[in-house]
């Protein structure tokens, strides 16, 4: 049998009503929107999000049909249910913008990301950051005898985890090129 431990300050509700009603649910959902690759079009979609104050955690955008003239953005984005929806209705309304999709509630996805960081020790911390980046299948892409810099690409959540394993073995400087994301399957 177990048993629910209920943290200080925490909800007393019942168990089963987990969201507490007094407060709004805020989500994260990651949105792919294909657009025309042309001068402005990225300017645009993200004056939509900081004219109407909604947050972007992560952006990646490139071309991905040379013939047709075509870019994918992937934003990562938070805000109650209603301020997704509000999102995606404003994107598809755009005069650029071909498809919006929210990877998100369309089914299994997969997200990657890509990160470097230079982390400076000496003695047992320049070991215990070559032995972590090793577990964590990071790549050691440059070194001097004061400093490392390790390349690591996988889930937002696996790159957040190296970085805090690297913070106390000396960790100077981080890049990230945010989230790309396609839906698993055939279509």
């Amino acid at each position: 049998m177990s048993a629910l431990k209920i943290e200080k300050g925490s909800s007393k509700h019942s168990a089963y009503d987990l969201r507490n009603p007094n407060q709004e649910v805020i989500e994260t959902h990651t949105l792919a929107v294909v657009v025309d690759n042309e001068a402005g079009v990225l300017a645009r979609v993200i004056g939509l999000f900081s004219g109407r104050g909604y947050n972007i955690e992560s952006l990646t955008v490139a071309e991905v049909d040379h013939t047709g003239h075509r870019s994918r953005i992937t934003v990562v984005t938070t805000g109650t249910p209603e301020v997704i929806e509000q999102i995606k209705a404003q994107l598809g309304r755009m005069v650029p913008v071909h498809a919006v999709h929210d990877l998100t509630i369309e089914g299994p996805s997969v997200e990657r990301e890509l990160a470097l960081l230079k982390v400076a020790g000496t003695g047992d911390k320049r070991v215990e950051a070559l032995r972590l980046a090793d577990i964590f299948r990071a790549n050691a892409v440059d070194s001097t005898l004061e400093s490392f810099i390790f390349s690591i690409a996988g889930s937002p959540e696996k790159i957040d985890a190296f970085t805090d394993l690297m913070r106390p073995l000396g960790l100077v400087e981080i890049a990230r090129t945010g989230v790309a994301a396609l839906t698993r399957g055939s279509e």
